[in-house]
């Protein structure tokens, strides 16, 4: 999901979106086998037609647990995109309520990456972005191809600083 155009500014494009790592929905998968497990076992166990309503009560209890467990993380994760400008990057995130945080390329000091051993693994990493504000820097949490994101914001802020020294 692209940042929509009526929010862009005039001559501003979109240099890259993406989203956190896919790793962040494996315990929502785990969740969801072992329900659907559970489920299918003691509905096994439980037998004839005098239990039909504890069936149906299991069943509501397995959606329940679905719903949070699985659903709403993956609609969560679904909902929360970076997006890399030519003039900005841009945090949304939420389901009901979006927040966002906007830190312009000429505002940022400094870009720097964290990754563990997982994350490493995996290909994903933590990019800092601290800009010249008194608020704590933008951590963009479990970017896929970190390094590459890294390169490219780099090379972006590098080049509005550049413009910034040729007009003045």
């Amino acid at each position: 999901m692209a940042l929509p155009r009526k929010l862009m500014v005039d001559g501003e494009h979109t240099v890259a979106t993406t989203r956190t790592h896919i790793k962040v929905l494996f315990i929502p998968f785990v969740i969801l086998l072992l329900v659907a497990l559970l489920e299918g076992f003691v509905q096994a166990k439980v037998d004839g037609e005098a239990n039909a309503t504890v069936r149906w009560i299991l069943v509501g209890i397995a959606v329940v647990l679905v719903f949070f467990g699985t659903l709403l993380p993956f609609f969560k994760w679904l909902a929360w995109t970076y997006t890399l400008t030519n003039k900005r990057i841009v945090e949304q995130k939420g389901l009901l309520t979006r927040t966002g945080r906007v830190i312009p390329l000429n505002r940022i000091n400094d870009v720097a990456f964290e990754k563990n051993l997982t994350d490493r693994i995996l290909g994903c990493g933590t990019l800092i972005i601290h800009d010249a504000s008194d608020q704590a820097g933008l951590p963009l949490k479990d970017i896929p191809r970190i390094e590459a994101f890294h390169r490219t914001v780099t090379n972006l802020v590098f080049e509005q600083q550049s413009r910034t020294d040729e007009s003045v």
